[in-house]
C-alpha cells in the first residue's frame, strides 16, 4: 500500500510539472508584439482586401492590352443526313437540288466551334491611361489601408503598456501591503498595552483604509487578469506560449514634445489619409483622360475561325454557299472600332468630374480635421507632461512627510492617524504617477500618430 501511494504521488507531481512547463513564458518587446498582433488581426486582413481588390483592377486593366476580345463558342448535337433523288448529282452540288430532303434513317454527331479575336493596335493611349488610373487607385487604397492600420497600432500601444502599468501597480500594492501590516501590528501592540494615546477614531480610520486598500488590490487583480487574457487572444499561437512585456517599469517616453508647428507640418506631409486623397485625385484625372480617348476611333487587328463537321452532311465547294453543319473558313484583317454611345461617355465624364470635385473637397475637409486633431492631441500631451512633472514633485514631498511621520510614530511622538494619512497619500501619489505616466505616453503616441510619425520611431527614441 505504501509503495502504491508513493507511485501515485510521484505520478501526480510529474503531471503537474508537465502542465506547468508546457506553457513557456516569453518576454516580448513592443515591435515584436505589434507585428504579431497585426499578423493575427482579422480586422487588418479584412481591410487588406480593399488593397487586393484595387490591385486586381490593375490586372484587369492590363489584360485589355492583349486580346481583350477573345471568344470561343461550340455547339454539339445529333443531326440527320440528307438524301437526293438524283443519283447523278455529286454531293458537293446538293445545294442545287430543290428536292433535297432529310434522311431520318441516317444520324451523326454534329460538332461546331467559332473562335474570334481582336487585338488593339492603336487606341490613342486610352488603355495605358486606364492602366495608370488603376495603378494610382491601388496606391491610394494602400495609403488608406496604412491609415486604418495606424489606428489599430495606437490601440495596441495602449494595450502593451497597460500590461506594464498593471505590473507596476501590482508591485506598488505589494510594497504598500508590508506597510499596512506594519501599522496594523503597531496598533495591535498599542491596544494590548492599553496605550492611552490610542484613539478609537484612529482604529476606525485604519479599518476603513484597509477596506479601501483591499478594493484597490481586487481591481488590480481583475485588471491584470483581463490584460493577460487579451494578450493571450491577440498573440494566439500554436506553440501554447504565454507572453509578458519585456519592459518591466513604466517610465515617461524620453522624446521631448516639439512645437505645435512641427506636428502640423509633419501631419500635412506624412498623414496617409492625405496621401490617399491626393493619389485618388490623380487617379480620377487619369481615368478622365482615358474616357476622353475612348471617344476616338481605335485601330484593331481582328480575326476569326469557323469550323463545323458532321460526317453525314457533305461539304459544299461553292464559296458563296455554306453548309453550316460542315464547313471550315476564317480570316483576319484590320478593323476600326468606335463607341458611338456618346451620351454614355459624356455621362461617365460628368460623373468623374463630380468625383474629382468630391476628392478635392474631401482633402480640404481632411486637412481641417487633421489640424484640429493635432491641436487637441498637442494640448492633451502638454497637459499630461505637466501632470507627470507635478505629480512627481508631490510624490517627493509625500515621501519626506511619510518618513517624518514614521520617525515620530516610532519615537512615540506621532499619531497613527497622521501616519496613515501620510502613507495613504504616498500610495495615492505613486499610483497616480504611474497612471499619469501611462496617460502621457499614450497622449504622446496619439500626437505622433496624428502627425504621421511612426510609433516605432517614438519607442526607439
Amino acid at each position: 500500500m505504501t509503495a502504491r501511494i508513493l507511485f501515485f504521488t510521484i505520478s501526480i507531481l510529474y503531471l503537474f510539472n508537465t502542465a506547468i512547463y508546457a506553457q513557456d513564458t516569453l518576454s516580448i518587446d513592443f515591435d515584436t508584439f505589434l507585428a504579431k498582433a497585426i499578423d493575427n488581426s482579422g480586422q487588418v486582413e479584412y481591410q487588406r482586401q480593399d488593397v487586393e481588390l484595387a490591385e486586381n483592377r490593375v490586372d484587369q486593366a492590363k489584360a485589355q492590352r492583349y486580346l481583350p476580345n477573345l471568344s470561343f463558342d461550340s455547339q454539339h448535337g445529333l443531326v440527320p443526313g440528307v438524301k437526293s433523288d438524283d443519283p447523278n448529282r455529286p454531293e458537293d452540288e446538293y445545294y442545287l437540288d430543290p428536292n433535297l430532303r432529310n434522311d431520318w434513317d441516317d444520324w451523326a454527331i454534329f460538332t461546331r466551334f467559332q473562335l474570334s479575336a481582336a487585338q488593339p493596335v492603336f487606341t490613342w493611349g486610352a488603355i495605358n491611361k486606364a492602366v495608370e488610373a488603376a495603378r494610382l487607385g491601388a496606391e491610394a487604397a494602400q495609403y488608406s489601408f496604412e491609415a486604418q492600420k495606424t489606428d489599430l497600432e495606437i490601440r495596441l500601444f495602449d494595450l502593451y503598456f497597460s500590461y506594464v502599468l498593471a505590473l507596476e501597480i501590482e508591485r506598488l500594492l505589494d510594497e504598500a501591503q508590508d506597510k499596512v501590516n506594519q501599522i496594523e501590528r503597531q496598533l495591535n501592540d498599542m491596544q494590548e498595552d492599553g496605550d492611552s494615546d490610542l484613539d478609537d477614531s484612529e482604529i476606525f480610520k485604519f479599518e476603513i483604509f484597509k477596506s479601501e486598500f483591499e478594493i484597490q488590490k481586487a481591481e488590480v487583480f481583475e485588471n491584470m487578469a483581463f490584460v493577460r487574457e487579451t494578450w493571450n487572444y491577440i498573440l494566439r499561437n500554436d506553440l501554447n506560449e504565454i507572453y509578458e512585456p519585456e519592459v518591466r517599469f513604466l517610465d515617461p517616453i524620453s522624446s521631448d514634445i516639439e512645437t505645435i508647428e512641427f506636428y502640423q507640418q509633419a501631419a500635412f506631409g506624412n498623414r496617409p489619409e492625405l496621401k490617399a486623397l491626393e493619389v485618388g485625385r490623380e487617379a480620377t484625372e487619369t481615368y478622365m483622360s482615358s474616357l476622353k480617348k475612348q471617344k476616338l476611333p481605335g485601330l484593331y487587328l481582328a480575326g476569326y475561325i469557323n469550323f463545323a463537321n458532321t460526317p453525314n452532311r457533305p461539304r459544299q465547294s461553292n464559296p458563296f454557299i455554306q453548309n453550316t453543319t460542315n464547313l471550315f473558313n476564317g480570316g483576319f484583317g484590320l478593323t476600326i472600332r468606335q463607341d458611338l454611345n456618346f451620351f454614355s461617355i459624356k455621362a461617365s465624364l460628368e460623373r468623374s468630374k463630380i468625383e474629382l470635385n468630391k476628392v478635392t473637397y474631401a482633402k480640404d475637409a481632411a486637412k481641417d480635421g487633421i489640424l484640429l486633431e493635432v491641436n487637441n492631441n498637442y494640448r492633451t500631451a502638454s497637459l499630461a507632461n505637466v501632470k507627470v512633472e507635478q505629480t512627481d514633485n508631490a510624490l517627493v514631498t509625500s515621501k519626506r512627510w511619510l518618513r517624518q511621520e514614521q520617525l515620530d510614530y516610532d519615537f512615540g511622538m506621532g499619531d497613527a492617524k497622521d501616519l496613515i494619512d501620510a502613507m495613504r497619500k504616498e500610495l495615492e501619489l505613486k499610483l497616480q504617477l504611474k497612471q499619469r505616466i501611462f496617460e502621457y505616453n499614450s497622449s504622446l503616441a496619439k500626437l505622433n500618430k496624428s502627425a504621421g510619425i511612426p510609433l516605432t520611431t517614438l519607442i526607439t527614441n
